[in-house]
């Protein structure tokens, strides 16, 4: 069984950053950030090894948004940055405990947290 835990969620001015936090409890293959938008699918974010640290990104965030992690806290977090009002979403923290293989299927993903709200404003 695995406990996720986000916060750090907000709102913030287009162009502005923000990071999440996710507390993990329980052993994963890996680490991921989910976002569902009112009236859309949920869409992978990004992902990080849990043995590793190989990352892996949704084309609409590269370039702008990192996934870290800190195995000591067994915490994941996803710093965002140059945010769009598009970014805006609940942002959900994910983790994958039955495949191992990289880069993952977002479809792979089965351990969901609660959710932390992102607002970006234009």
């Amino acid at each position: 069984q695995v406990q996720l835990v986000e916060s750090g969620g907000g709102s913030v001015q287009a162009g502005g950053s923000l990071r999440l936090s996710c507390a993990a409890s329980g052993d994963t293959y890996s680490m991921g950030w989910f976002r569902q938008a009112p009236g859309k699918e949920r869409e992978g974010v990004a992902a990080i090894q849990s043995w590793g640290y190989s990352t892996y990104y949704g084309d609409s965030v590269k370039g702008r948004f990192t996934i870290s992690k800190d195995n000591s806290k067994n915490s994941v977090y996803l710093q965002m940055n140059s945010l769009k009002p598009e970014d805006t979403a609940m942002y959900y923290c994910a983790a994958r405990t039955l495949v191992a293989t990289w880069p993952p299927r977002w479809s792979e993903f089965n351990y969901w947290g609660q959710g932390t709200q992102v607002t970006v404003s234009s």
